[in-house]
């Protein structure tokens, strides 16, 4: 299993992959792989549940997921998100279910977005106690009404000065890795070279010092991906020439066969 200081040191040296993951079936999958992080992500509430944003997931659900990824990949480097409002109201409240996912799914990690007051303040608490954590910024989901939709961010100087000044303030608060997701790629490569930790990009170019996916786009499972997902696999069609033979030969008589009965 990687741990938080051989993933720092691959900083400009090795670029770092990560997958998010919410079932137990494909992390036993990926736990076979060189892939080196695994993050149950809050997107569970789009990509899992068909919901049209991330704001109504639990904390219970984000603990459930994480307990079925990890009996799946017990070899990985996993973090898992902090949803809607289990972070926001204030640091103790932050802490206690930081403190919760570590000690209920078997987590290394723990991801929250933004860099607002509370959250920084959360960030110190949570790594204070030992918990490792890792930063998002950019487009982060759980702001999506604040940020009117799935838009790019850091797009004009102002914003990008602020993404900037935010990515030095979640390092200085003491997280060991950074998510930048929907950021220009060259604002992205700055802020990558600005920083001592890691970057994670998702739509922001290849500067970053390693790459996530949602499993389900990268797959070919996921009908509404982004734009920025490369699509690795085309299971969606692999999944239906199943089911449309498996519906021929049940229709047929020929399955089940002999092979397939007692």
């Amino acid at each position: 299993m990687e741990t938080l200081a051989k993933l720092q040191a691959k900083k400009n040296q090795e670029k770092i992959t990560m997958l998010t993951v919410y079932s137990a079936a494909l992390a036993a999958v990926f736990n076979n792989t060189a892939v080196e992080m695994l993050l149950v992500g809050d997107s569970l509430g789009t990509v899992f549940q068909g919901k049209e944003n991330t704001l109504s997931v639990t904390l219970a659900e984000m603990i459930y997921h994480g307990q079925a990824v990890r009996r799946g990949a017990p070899d990985k480097f996993m973090a898992v998100d902090l949803p809607f409002m289990s972070y926001q109201v204030n640091p103790e409240k932050s802490l206690l279910n930081a403190g919760k996912i570590i000690k209920r799914t078997g987590a290394n990690a723990v991801k929250l977005e933004g860099a607002d007051k509370v959250a920084l303040e959360s960030v110190r608490r949570i790594t204070a106690a030992g918990i490792p954590v890792i930063g998002h910024l950019g487009f982060t989901p759980q702001s999506v009404n604040t940020l009117s939709g799935y838009r790019v961010q850091g797009k004009d100087r102002a914003a990008a000065q602020k993404l900037k000044t935010d990515a030095r303030l979640l390092e200085k608060a003491g997280v060991f890795m950074l998510v930048l997701e929907m950021v220009p790629a060259k604002l992205a490569q700055e802020i990558t070279r600005a920083l001592k930790i890691p970057t994670i990009g998702i739509g922001a170019g290849a500067g970053c010092d390693g790459q996530v996916l949602v499993c389900d786009d990268m797959l070919g499972l996921y009908p509404k991906a982004p734009r920025f997902v490369k699509r690795y696999a085309d299971l969606d069609q692999t999944v239906t020439q199943a089911i449309k033979k498996y519906i021929a030969e049940v229709k047929q008589g020929k399955f089940p066969d002999t092979a397939h009965s007692f």
